[in-house]
């Protein structure tokens, strides 16, 4: 479990194909006590585990599945992924409950500069919009974020500049493809509905909960 607060910026060393998935490695300096292997990073908003590590970095294995599911696939050497590793008993909790699950891809539309932040506007897929509310959180590329506006298929995110800072959410552009997790309460609401009501859960999404 994470919190969508990015800690730190990594860099993909090497990435090697392998049967099922892709080995990467990822430069990267945390701060606190070392990495353990076996322990989960969100990588990009994706969960995966630390299979060795150097004071450097480290190095995880996405499956095909996890490759088919987000955008770490198309991800080249040398460039930048949001790092977070995982939630401790007894942490603040600053962002959203955020699984690393991958629900969706979302593509930006628009980046809107509003004074010192930016307005982030995605499109979402058809079948997440239903989870997506104004004044909700949603995970962009691991990043916990509060929707600002939701219509038309189109989330505004409104950007701080401290957010800015600690992510590369500001080199993003149009047409970026980005990973979505919605936020988890919803999708436990839906499946009670469903099971309670006997309505099933593709109509629970077409009425939507806002």
């Amino acid at each position: 479990m994470f919190t969508g607060l990015i800690e730190t910026i990594g860099v993909i060393k090497s990435a090697r194909t392998l049967s099922e998935g892709k080995s990467y490695a990822i430069t990267a300096r945390f701060e606190g006590e070392n990495l353990r292997v076996g322990e989960s990073i969100a990588v990009d908003g994706i969960c995966l585990t630390v299979e060795s590590y150097t004071d450097n970095g480290f190095s995880c294995t996405a499956s095909a599945e996890t490759q088919r599911r987000g955008t770490l696939e198309a991800k080249k050497v040398g460039e930048k992924v949001h790092l977070e590793r995982a939630l401790r008993l007894g942490d603040r909790l600053g962002g959203h409950l955020v699984q690393g699950h991958v629900d969706g891809i979302g593509i930006v539309r628009q980046l809107i500069p509003r004074g010192v932040g930016v307005d982030l506007v995605i499109e979402i897929p058809e079948n997440l919009q239903a989870y997506v509310v104004e004044k909700g959180s949603l995970a962009v590329q691991g990043v916990s974020l509060t929707v600002a506006k939701m219509e038309t298929g189109l989330a505004t995110i409104a950007v701080i500049p401290e957010t800015l800072r600690r992510t590369y959410l500001a080199k993003l552009r149009v047409g970026s493809h980005v990973n979505l997790e919605v936020d988890v309460l919803a999708k436990y609401v839906e499946s009670l509905l469903s099971r309670n009501t006997g309505i099933d859960a593709e109509k629970l999404r077409n009425w939507g909960f806002d």
